[in-house]
């Protein structure tokens, strides 16, 4: 199938289906050199693994990372690493009753209709299971940015009617709904019981913050990288919207209260008084955090009783029966921020090549 491969330097390509044999990732274009290990890789598989609270499907999967290739004693050689975890806990039966139906909220008539032929078992590659790839990918490009000084900070800011009013980063790891503020990740607990006592599910938003960016990133036609950045987390098949900075409050404001005035600070740097652009002028970074909103819908798959039709066109009444999320975005945080960072990586390299005296740099001959 097209589409499985994102990047243009740093390509990552996934692959696998959720109730198949394991999922993956295939990494190309990382630099050699890079210190890598699987201990490296597995705190970011972590965090979106099943089970890890009331609030997540009880599927029962260690999310084991296993490096197949690419590196050698503990850094990369600069070929393609490829990655897979075993899938463990396939309960295909599950999905038996509806085989010949059309989920409410999923992608199984649109596989259909394109393919002719679709695996019913927890989606295939629709499914949420197919983020393992992207995360073990962003694990690595995470590695690579760190060497540069540029941090990724992701968190869930609201959860249904409930909006953080406080934000303490530590708070992040401490709670099951990666939630910045210890007070609303309670309230949101209990709006997610009442929603799961109805049989009902929850959506929320994710934000994004990018700190240490450098100035200059980003192409500023086709490839900008605030596009690049939006049309990489809207390939997450829970995210429905994405905004950049202000996003969609530009609508309310006017030039004046929108423009972000420059200055310079008391090393002598070039800086910004304020930050509505979110980080991004021209599709090219401007020094200043990025900031990154996303809205990730509720949970498709829910246990009440819905109206579809199945393959024959007939109408029929279907009851998802399983394990699954009553809230997809505390584990989709990591995904957010996996292909944040991938997107970024690769901006990074392609850069390389906008000066020549970059070019010189690398390859002009010692005299």
């Amino acid at each position: 199938m097209a589409g499985s491969t994102f990047g243009t330097i740093f390509r990552v390509t996934t692959w696998g289906e959720s109730h198949g044999k394991g999922v993956g990732v295939v990494v190309d274009g990382c630099p050699a050199g890079l210190p890598l290990t699987e201990k490296d890789i597995q705190p970011f598989m972590d965090r979106r693994k099943p089970g890890q609270s009331r609030y997540a499907t009880k599927r029962a999967e260690s999310d084991r990372i296993e490096i197949l290739s690419g590196t050698f004693e503990g850094v990369t050689t600069g070929t393609p690493i490829s990655m897979m975890v075993h899938n463990a806990d396939q309960r295909s039966r599950d999905y038996g009753n509806i085989m010949d139906k059309y989920r409410p909220g999923h992608a199984d008539f649109g596989f259909d209709s394109k393919y002719g032929i679709r695996d019913y078992r927890g989606g295939g590659r629709s499914s949420g299971r197919e983020t393992i790839g992207r995360v073990a990918a962003g694990a690595i490009a995470s590695l690579l940015l760190d060497q540069l000084g540029i941090k990724i900070t992701t968190y869930v800011r609201q959860i249904g009617p409930v909006s953080i009013q406080s934000f303490d980063e530590r708070e992040i790891m401490n709670n099951k709904l990666s939630m910045p503020d210890a007070a609303a990740a309670e309230r949101a607990s209990e709006y997610l019981e009442k929603c799961m006592a109805e049989k009902n599910s929850s959506g929320a938003r994710i934000e994004c913050v990018v700190r240490g960016m450098p100035a200059g990133v980003g192409e500023p036609v086709f490839d900008k990288l605030d596009a690049d950045l939006a049309k990489a987390i809207m390939s997450i098949g829970t995210i429905k919207g994405v905004e950049i900075g202000d996003g969609f409050g530009v609508v309310e404001a006017t030039g004046a209260e929108n423009n972000d005035e420059f200055t310079v600070d008391e090393n002598g740097r070039i800086t910004k008084m304020t930050n509505h652009a979110g980080g991004i002028l021209g599709g090219i970074s401007d020094g200043s955090d990025i900031v990154i909103r996303c809205a990730s819908k509720p949970t498709p798959s829910i246990a009440r009783p819905q109206q579809t039709v199945n393959r024959d066109g007939e109408k029929v009444e279907i009851e998802i029966h399983g394990r699954h999320d009553p809230i997809v975005a505390p584990r989709a945080v990591v995904v957010v921020e996996a292909m944040t960072a991938i997107t970024i990586a690769d901006k990074l390299l392609v850069g390389m090549s906008s000066r020549m005296e970059n070019v010189l740099r690398v390859w002009k001959p010692e005299k």
